[in-house]
Protein backbone atom coordinates (compact mmCIF):
# COMPACT_ATOMS: atom_id res chain seq x y z
CA UNK A 1 0.00 0.00 0.00
CA UNK A 2 2.87 2.22 0.81
CA UNK A 3 3.79 2.23 -3.19
CA UNK A 4 0.04 4.39 -3.59
CA UNK A 5 0.20 6.44 -0.73
CA UNK A 6 3.88 7.33 -1.99
CA UNK A 7 3.21 8.52 -5.43
CA UNK A 8 -0.58 8.35 -5.91
CA UNK A 9 -1.34 11.82 -6.73
CA UNK A 10 1.51 11.45 -9.85
CA UNK A 11 0.33 8.16 -10.75
CA UNK A 12 -3.24 9.99 -11.01
CA UNK A 13 -1.39 13.05 -12.93
CA UNK A 14 0.36 10.11 -15.36
CA UNK A 15 -3.44 8.11 -15.93
CA UNK A 16 -4.47 11.69 -16.82
CA UNK A 17 -1.87 12.99 -18.88
CA UNK A 18 -2.23 9.20 -20.81
CA UNK A 19 -5.82 8.95 -20.49
CA UNK A 20 -6.10 12.70 -22.69
CA UNK A 21 -2.91 11.35 -24.88
CA UNK A 22 -5.31 8.17 -25.67
CA UNK A 23 -8.45 10.38 -26.44
CA UNK A 24 -6.91 12.33 -28.19
CA UNK A 25 -5.57 9.24 -30.28
CA UNK A 26 -9.49 8.65 -30.57
CA UNK A 27 -10.07 11.92 -31.96
CA UNK A 28 -7.53 11.72 -34.53
CA UNK A 29 -8.34 7.99 -35.85
CA UNK A 30 -11.54 7.10 -35.03
CA UNK A 31 -13.47 10.33 -35.19
CA UNK A 32 -13.43 9.42 -39.47
CA UNK A 33 -15.83 6.71 -38.34
CA UNK A 34 -18.36 9.45 -37.94
CA UNK A 35 -17.08 12.16 -40.56
CA UNK A 36 -15.75 9.84 -43.26
CA UNK A 37 -18.83 9.34 -45.04
CA UNK A 38 -19.90 13.15 -45.16
CA UNK A 39 -16.54 14.15 -46.32
CA UNK A 40 -16.29 11.46 -49.07
CA UNK A 41 -19.23 11.77 -50.16
CA UNK A 42 -18.55 15.65 -50.45
CA UNK A 43 -21.43 16.54 -48.55
CA UNK A 44 -18.95 18.38 -46.00
CA UNK A 45 -15.98 19.75 -46.35
CA UNK A 46 -13.42 19.11 -43.93
CA UNK A 47 -13.46 22.17 -41.77
CA UNK A 48 -17.24 21.81 -42.06
CA UNK A 49 -16.70 18.24 -40.84
CA UNK A 50 -14.36 19.21 -37.69
CA UNK A 51 -16.52 21.85 -36.74
CA UNK A 52 -20.06 19.20 -36.36
CA UNK A 53 -17.93 16.62 -34.86
CA UNK A 54 -16.29 19.12 -32.32
CA UNK A 55 -19.66 19.67 -31.19
CA UNK A 56 -21.45 16.47 -31.28
CA UNK A 57 -18.34 14.31 -30.01
CA UNK A 58 -18.01 16.50 -27.27
CA UNK A 59 -21.40 15.93 -26.26
CA UNK A 60 -21.81 12.47 -26.82
CA UNK A 61 -18.92 11.73 -24.65
CA UNK A 62 -20.08 13.81 -21.94
CA UNK A 63 -23.72 12.89 -21.83
CA UNK A 64 -23.71 9.34 -22.39
CA UNK A 65 -20.63 7.97 -21.97
CA UNK A 66 -20.85 6.62 -18.65
CA UNK A 67 -22.57 3.69 -19.58
CA UNK A 68 -19.16 1.69 -21.44
CA UNK A 69 -17.03 3.12 -19.00
CA UNK A 70 -18.21 0.54 -16.44
CA UNK A 71 -17.44 -2.49 -18.97
CA UNK A 72 -13.93 -1.43 -19.94
CA UNK A 73 -13.13 -0.10 -16.47
CA UNK A 74 -14.08 -3.85 -14.95
CA UNK A 75 -15.47 -6.09 -16.98
CA UNK A 76 -12.47 -7.25 -18.76
CA UNK A 77 -10.07 -8.33 -16.42
CA UNK A 78 -11.21 -9.52 -12.37
CA UNK A 79 -10.41 -6.81 -10.41
CA UNK A 80 -9.89 -9.56 -7.35
CA UNK A 81 -6.79 -11.27 -8.56
CA UNK A 82 -5.06 -7.35 -7.67
CA UNK A 83 -6.69 -7.14 -4.44
CA UNK A 84 -3.51 -7.73 -2.67
CA UNK A 85 -1.33 -5.86 -5.55
CA UNK A 86 -3.23 -3.03 -6.02
CA UNK A 87 -0.24 -0.96 -7.37
CA UNK A 88 -0.14 -3.70 -10.38
CA UNK A 89 -3.72 -2.93 -11.65
CA UNK A 90 -2.91 0.90 -11.37
CA UNK A 91 0.95 0.62 -13.20
CA UNK A 92 -1.45 -1.91 -16.33
CA UNK A 93 -3.65 0.62 -16.39
CA UNK A 94 -1.50 3.50 -16.74
CA UNK A 95 0.38 1.45 -19.07
CA UNK A 96 -2.87 0.12 -21.69
CA UNK A 97 -3.40 3.78 -22.13
CA UNK A 98 -0.27 4.64 -23.09
CA UNK A 99 0.63 1.91 -24.91
CA UNK A 100 -2.81 2.27 -26.92
CA UNK A 101 -2.17 5.85 -27.14
CA UNK A 102 1.25 5.47 -28.65
CA UNK A 103 -0.36 2.75 -31.71
CA UNK A 104 -3.64 5.15 -32.21
CA UNK A 105 -0.64 7.99 -32.89
CA UNK A 106 1.08 5.75 -35.22
CA UNK A 107 -1.66 4.59 -37.37
CA UNK A 108 -3.38 8.30 -37.50
CA UNK A 109 -0.20 9.49 -38.75
CA UNK A 110 0.03 7.20 -41.77
CA UNK A 111 -4.09 7.28 -42.39
CA UNK A 112 -4.80 3.69 -41.22
CA UNK A 113 -8.28 3.39 -39.99
CA UNK A 114 -7.66 0.91 -36.85
CA UNK A 115 -10.17 -0.01 -33.87
CA UNK A 116 -9.50 1.95 -30.68
CA UNK A 117 -11.57 -0.49 -28.81
CA UNK A 118 -9.18 -3.32 -30.15
CA UNK A 119 -6.09 -1.03 -28.62
CA UNK A 120 -7.51 -0.83 -25.30
CA UNK A 121 -8.63 -4.34 -24.83
CA UNK A 122 -5.52 -5.73 -26.38
CA UNK A 123 -3.24 -3.74 -24.07
CA UNK A 124 -5.16 -4.46 -20.88
CA UNK A 125 -5.17 -8.12 -21.74
CA UNK A 126 -1.20 -7.69 -22.04
CA UNK A 127 -0.76 -6.51 -19.03
CA UNK A 128 -2.88 -8.94 -17.30
CA UNK A 129 -1.13 -11.55 -18.54
CA UNK A 130 1.87 -10.08 -17.29
CA UNK A 131 1.35 -8.63 -13.87
CA UNK A 132 -1.16 -12.22 -12.87
CA UNK A 133 -1.49 -14.49 -15.27
CA UNK A 134 -4.18 -15.55 -17.80
CA UNK A 135 -6.93 -16.62 -14.99
CA UNK A 136 -6.99 -12.72 -14.35
CA UNK A 137 -8.30 -12.28 -17.69
CA UNK A 138 -12.42 -12.61 -17.75
CA UNK A 139 -12.31 -14.70 -21.17
CA UNK A 140 -16.40 -14.87 -21.23
CA UNK A 141 -16.24 -11.09 -21.33
CA UNK A 142 -13.65 -10.72 -23.81
CA UNK A 143 -15.37 -13.73 -25.48
CA UNK A 144 -18.70 -11.62 -25.82
CA UNK A 145 -16.73 -8.14 -26.93
CA UNK A 146 -14.92 -9.94 -29.09
CA UNK A 147 -18.60 -11.50 -30.61
CA UNK A 148 -19.46 -8.11 -30.99
CA UNK A 149 -16.81 -7.49 -32.67
CA UNK A 150 -18.49 -9.46 -35.76
CA UNK A 151 -21.99 -9.21 -34.39
CA UNK A 152 -22.39 -5.16 -34.97
CA UNK A 153 -20.22 -4.83 -38.72
CA UNK A 154 -22.68 -7.40 -40.16
CA UNK A 155 -25.54 -5.82 -38.00
CA UNK A 156 -24.52 -2.56 -39.63
CA UNK A 157 -24.10 -3.93 -42.91
CA UNK A 158 -27.45 -5.68 -43.76
CA UNK A 159 -28.84 -2.17 -42.34
CA UNK A 160 -27.35 0.03 -44.43
CA UNK A 161 -27.89 -2.39 -47.01
CA UNK A 162 -31.72 -1.93 -46.04
CA UNK A 163 -32.10 1.93 -45.91
CA UNK A 164 -30.02 2.37 -49.13
CA UNK A 165 -32.04 -0.15 -50.70
CA UNK A 166 -35.51 1.49 -49.46
CA UNK A 167 -34.02 4.43 -51.30
CA UNK A 168 -33.61 3.16 -54.46
CA UNK A 169 -37.24 1.59 -53.97
CA UNK A 170 -38.66 4.67 -52.84
CA UNK A 171 -36.89 7.73 -54.61
CA UNK A 172 -34.19 6.77 -57.06
CA UNK A 173 -36.35 3.91 -59.32
CA UNK A 174 -39.08 6.10 -59.38
CA UNK A 175 -41.06 8.13 -62.35
CA UNK A 176 -40.53 11.41 -60.09
CA UNK A 177 -37.63 10.53 -57.70
CA UNK A 178 -36.96 14.14 -57.23
CA UNK A 179 -40.60 14.52 -55.31
CA UNK A 180 -40.25 11.75 -53.80
CA UNK A 181 -37.10 12.47 -52.21
CA UNK A 182 -38.69 16.01 -50.72
CA UNK A 183 -41.52 13.39 -49.59
CA UNK A 184 -39.39 10.59 -47.65
CA UNK A 185 -36.19 12.49 -46.87
CA UNK A 186 -37.84 14.11 -43.69
CA UNK A 187 -38.77 10.74 -42.30
CA UNK A 188 -35.23 9.01 -42.70
CA UNK A 189 -34.27 12.31 -40.79
CA UNK A 190 -36.72 11.92 -38.12
CA UNK A 191 -35.21 8.04 -37.90
CA UNK A 192 -31.80 9.72 -37.08
CA UNK A 193 -33.08 12.43 -34.78
CA UNK A 194 -35.12 9.85 -33.10
CA UNK A 195 -31.82 6.89 -32.68
CA UNK A 196 -29.25 10.67 -31.54
CA UNK A 197 -32.09 11.82 -28.58
CA UNK A 198 -32.69 8.64 -27.76
CA UNK A 199 -29.43 7.21 -26.35
CA UNK A 200 -29.41 11.31 -24.28
CA UNK A 201 -31.84 10.68 -22.50
CA UNK A 202 -31.60 6.94 -21.37
CA UNK A 203 -27.97 6.69 -21.27
CA UNK A 204 -27.11 10.73 -20.74
CA UNK A 205 -28.98 13.19 -18.72
CA UNK A 206 -28.41 10.74 -15.23
CA UNK A 207 -25.01 12.21 -15.37
CA UNK A 208 -26.40 15.65 -15.34
CA UNK A 209 -28.96 14.81 -12.92
CA UNK A 210 -32.54 14.16 -14.62
CA UNK A 211 -33.85 10.68 -14.55
CA UNK A 212 -36.19 9.85 -17.18
CA UNK A 213 -38.95 7.23 -17.49
CA UNK A 214 -38.28 4.69 -20.83
CA UNK A 215 -41.52 5.51 -21.78
CA UNK A 216 -41.41 8.92 -21.52
CA UNK A 217 -37.85 8.72 -23.02
CA UNK A 218 -39.01 7.17 -25.86
CA UNK A 219 -42.22 10.21 -26.35
CA UNK A 220 -39.52 12.32 -26.08
CA UNK A 221 -36.95 11.11 -28.66
CA UNK A 222 -40.22 10.90 -31.11
CA UNK A 223 -41.07 14.31 -30.50
CA UNK A 224 -37.36 15.69 -31.16
CA UNK A 225 -36.78 13.18 -34.03
CA UNK A 226 -40.59 15.00 -35.23
CA UNK A 227 -38.84 18.31 -34.97
CA UNK A 228 -35.69 17.43 -36.73
CA UNK A 229 -38.22 16.28 -39.38
CA UNK A 230 -39.98 19.61 -39.71
CA UNK A 231 -36.56 21.45 -39.84
CA UNK A 232 -35.27 18.89 -42.79
CA UNK A 233 -39.00 19.46 -44.81
CA UNK A 234 -38.27 23.44 -44.49
CA UNK A 235 -34.88 23.41 -45.19
CA UNK A 236 -35.55 21.04 -48.28
CA UNK A 237 -38.62 23.41 -49.47
CA UNK A 238 -36.30 25.71 -50.18
CA UNK A 239 -33.60 24.75 -52.16
CA UNK A 240 -33.87 26.10 -55.77
CA UNK A 241 -34.74 22.77 -58.29
CA UNK A 242 -35.84 23.02 -61.43
CA UNK A 243 -38.42 20.46 -62.26
CA UNK A 244 -38.07 21.15 -65.61
CA UNK A 245 -34.53 19.79 -66.06
CA UNK A 246 -34.04 16.49 -67.42
CA UNK A 247 -33.86 13.19 -65.38
CA UNK A 248 -30.00 12.70 -64.84
CA UNK A 249 -30.85 16.48 -63.07
CA UNK A 250 -32.89 15.31 -60.95
CA UNK A 251 -30.80 12.99 -59.78
CA UNK A 252 -28.07 15.24 -59.01
CA UNK A 253 -31.18 17.37 -57.21
CA UNK A 254 -32.35 14.43 -54.92
CA UNK A 255 -28.17 13.68 -53.84
CA UNK A 256 -28.28 17.66 -52.93
CA UNK A 257 -31.32 16.31 -50.79
CA UNK A 258 -29.60 13.80 -49.40
CA UNK A 259 -26.53 16.20 -48.87
CA UNK A 260 -28.84 17.90 -46.40
CA UNK A 261 -29.48 14.77 -44.58
CA UNK A 262 -25.99 13.59 -44.54
CA UNK A 263 -25.63 16.53 -42.21
CA UNK A 264 -28.10 15.31 -39.85
CA UNK A 265 -26.46 11.64 -39.55
CA UNK A 266 -22.81 12.95 -39.42
CA UNK A 267 -24.00 14.62 -36.08
CA UNK A 268 -26.01 11.63 -35.53
CA UNK A 269 -22.42 9.17 -35.71
CA UNK A 270 -20.42 11.69 -33.84
CA UNK A 271 -22.64 11.82 -31.30
CA UNK A 272 -23.23 7.85 -31.09
CA UNK A 273 -18.82 7.93 -31.39
CA UNK A 274 -18.33 9.99 -28.18
CA UNK A 275 -20.89 8.36 -26.07
CA UNK A 276 -19.23 4.59 -27.18
CA UNK A 277 -15.36 5.12 -27.64
CA UNK A 278 -14.69 8.00 -24.95
CA UNK A 279 -14.58 4.55 -22.49
CA UNK A 280 -11.50 3.50 -24.65
CA UNK A 281 -9.62 6.73 -22.98
CA UNK A 282 -11.33 7.30 -19.67
CA UNK A 283 -12.50 3.71 -18.47
CA UNK A 284 -8.42 2.88 -17.09
CA UNK A 285 -8.09 6.20 -15.81
CA UNK A 286 -11.43 6.03 -13.77
CA UNK A 287 -9.81 2.41 -12.42
CA UNK A 288 -6.50 4.27 -11.23
CA UNK A 289 -8.19 7.23 -9.63
CA UNK A 290 -10.91 4.64 -7.55
CA UNK A 291 -7.98 2.68 -6.53
CA UNK A 292 -5.28 5.50 -5.35
CA UNK A 293 -8.59 7.49 -4.00
CA UNK A 294 -9.71 4.38 -1.93
CA UNK A 295 -6.09 3.75 -0.38
CA UNK A 296 -6.03 0.41 -2.74
CA UNK A 297 -9.58 -0.58 -2.44
CA UNK A 298 -10.69 -2.13 -5.73
CA UNK A 299 -14.28 -2.05 -6.71
CA UNK A 300 -16.04 -3.47 -8.84
CA UNK A 301 -17.81 -0.33 -9.92
CA UNK A 302 -16.69 3.27 -8.54
CA UNK A 303 -18.48 6.64 -8.87
CA UNK A 304 -16.93 8.08 -12.50
CA UNK A 305 -14.92 11.62 -10.84
CA UNK A 306 -16.47 14.06 -12.24
CA UNK A 307 -13.63 15.53 -14.14
CA UNK A 308 -12.82 12.41 -16.49
CA UNK A 309 -15.38 12.93 -18.64
CA UNK A 310 -14.88 15.97 -19.84
CA UNK A 311 -11.18 15.23 -19.74
CA UNK A 312 -11.86 12.39 -22.58
CA UNK A 313 -14.52 14.60 -24.28
CA UNK A 314 -11.65 17.72 -24.57
CA UNK A 315 -8.89 14.90 -25.95
CA UNK A 316 -11.19 13.67 -28.50
CA UNK A 317 -12.09 17.24 -30.08
CA UNK A 318 -8.65 18.47 -29.55
CA UNK A 319 -7.11 15.19 -31.95
CA UNK A 320 -9.78 15.46 -34.00
CA UNK A 321 -8.52 18.78 -34.87
CA UNK A 322 -5.26 18.33 -35.41
CA UNK A 323 -4.76 15.17 -36.64
CA UNK A 324 -8.33 13.98 -38.05
CA UNK A 325 -8.01 14.75 -41.58
CA UNK A 326 -5.68 12.08 -42.72
CA UNK A 327 -7.96 8.95 -41.96
CA UNK A 328 -11.05 10.72 -43.01
CA UNK A 329 -9.54 10.95 -46.17
CA UNK A 330 -8.82 7.40 -46.25
CA UNK A 331 -12.69 6.00 -44.94
CA UNK A 332 -14.48 8.79 -46.94
CA UNK A 333 -13.06 7.67 -50.62
CA UNK A 334 -10.80 4.41 -50.39
CA UNK A 335 -12.80 1.82 -50.03
CA UNK A 336 -16.08 2.84 -52.27
CA UNK A 337 -17.19 5.66 -54.32
CA UNK A 338 -19.90 7.72 -51.70
CA UNK A 339 -22.57 9.93 -53.17
CA UNK A 340 -24.57 11.91 -50.30
CA UNK A 341 -27.63 8.90 -50.65
CA UNK A 342 -24.83 5.76 -50.11
CA UNK A 343 -23.22 7.97 -47.45
CA UNK A 344 -26.47 8.69 -45.75
CA UNK A 345 -27.26 4.96 -45.71
CA UNK A 346 -23.35 3.86 -44.41
CA UNK A 347 -23.50 6.49 -41.49
CA UNK A 348 -27.23 6.24 -40.11
CA UNK A 349 -27.00 2.19 -39.90
CA UNK A 350 -23.65 2.39 -38.11
CA UNK A 351 -24.85 5.10 -35.68
CA UNK A 352 -27.73 3.39 -34.68
CA UNK A 353 -26.13 -0.14 -34.35
CA UNK A 354 -23.41 1.97 -32.15
CA UNK A 355 -25.83 3.71 -30.18
CA UNK A 356 -27.84 0.30 -29.49
CA UNK A 357 -24.24 -1.22 -28.36
CA UNK A 358 -23.92 1.96 -26.32
CA UNK A 359 -27.22 1.55 -24.39
CA UNK A 360 -25.98 -2.07 -23.92
CA UNK A 361 -22.67 -0.88 -22.11
CA UNK A 362 -20.64 -2.92 -25.27
CA UNK A 363 -17.63 -1.26 -26.04
CA UNK A 364 -17.86 -2.45 -30.29
CA UNK A 365 -15.68 -1.13 -32.42
CA UNK A 366 -16.87 1.82 -34.85
CA UNK A 367 -14.28 1.54 -36.76
CA UNK A 368 -16.00 -2.05 -37.73
CA UNK A 369 -19.35 -0.81 -37.38
CA UNK A 370 -18.86 1.71 -40.16
CA UNK A 371 -16.65 -0.41 -42.36
CA UNK A 372 -19.70 -2.94 -42.22
CA UNK A 373 -22.37 -0.37 -42.98
CA UNK A 374 -19.90 0.70 -46.04
CA UNK A 375 -19.47 -2.30 -47.26
CA UNK A 376 -23.41 -3.23 -47.32
CA UNK A 377 -23.64 -0.40 -49.46
CA UNK A 378 -21.01 -1.05 -51.55
CA UNK A 379 -22.82 -5.19 -52.14
CA UNK A 380 -26.12 -3.39 -53.14
CA UNK A 381 -24.41 -1.97 -56.13
CA UNK A 382 -22.06 -4.90 -56.48
CA UNK A 383 -19.11 -6.67 -55.78
CA UNK A 384 -17.06 -4.62 -58.25
CA UNK A 385 -18.48 -1.55 -56.46
CA UNK A 386 -15.69 -2.16 -53.61
CA UNK A 387 -11.63 -1.31 -53.29
CA UNK A 388 -11.09 -4.96 -52.04
CA UNK A 389 -7.49 -3.87 -51.45
CA UNK A 390 -7.94 -1.68 -49.33
CA UNK A 391 -10.86 -3.36 -47.69
CA UNK A 392 -7.75 -6.51 -47.11
CA UNK A 393 -5.51 -3.71 -45.71
CA UNK A 394 -8.19 -2.50 -43.06
CA UNK A 395 -8.99 -6.04 -42.11
CA UNK A 396 -4.81 -6.28 -41.31
CA UNK A 397 -4.20 -3.53 -39.27
CA UNK A 398 -7.51 -5.03 -37.35
CA UNK A 399 -5.29 -7.97 -36.70
CA UNK A 400 -2.41 -6.20 -36.40
CA UNK A 401 -3.97 -3.94 -33.58
CA UNK A 402 -4.93 -6.31 -30.61
CA UNK A 403 -1.03 -7.75 -30.26
CA UNK A 404 0.80 -4.41 -31.05
CA UNK A 405 -1.49 -3.12 -28.04
CA UNK A 406 -0.83 -6.16 -25.71
CA UNK A 407 3.00 -5.90 -26.37
CA UNK A 408 3.27 -2.32 -25.68
CA UNK A 409 1.32 -2.71 -22.70
CA UNK A 410 3.81 -5.56 -21.74
CA UNK A 411 6.88 -3.08 -22.17
CA UNK A 412 5.32 -0.10 -20.36
CA UNK A 413 4.24 -1.75 -17.34
CA UNK A 414 7.38 -2.89 -16.49
CA UNK A 415 9.04 -0.09 -17.27
CA UNK A 416 6.29 1.83 -14.34
CA UNK A 417 7.35 -0.59 -12.47
CA UNK A 418 10.72 -0.59 -12.00
CA UNK A 419 10.26 2.83 -11.63
CA UNK A 420 7.85 3.49 -8.69
CA UNK A 421 9.16 0.14 -7.44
Amino acid sequence: MGILESYGLILIILAAVFGFFMAYGVGANDVANAMGTSVGSKALTIKQAIIIAAIFEFAGAYLAGGSVTSTIRSGIIDAGYFTDVPELMVFGMIGALLAAGTWLLVASYFGWPVSTTHSIVGAIIGFALVAVGSEAVQWDKVTGIVGSWVVTPFLAGILAYLIFMSAQRLIFDTDNPLANAKKYVPFYMVFAGFIMSLVTIQKGLTHVGLNISTANGIYLALLIGGIVGIIGKIAISRLKIDPEADKEMHFNNVERIFGILMITTACCMAFAHGSNDVANAIGPVAAVVSVVTSGGEITSRATLAPWILPLGAIGIVIGLATLGARVIKTVGTAITHLTPSRGFAAELSAASTVVIASGAGLPISTTQTLVGAVLGVGLARGIAALNLGVVRNIFISWVITLPVGAGLAIVFFYILKVIFS
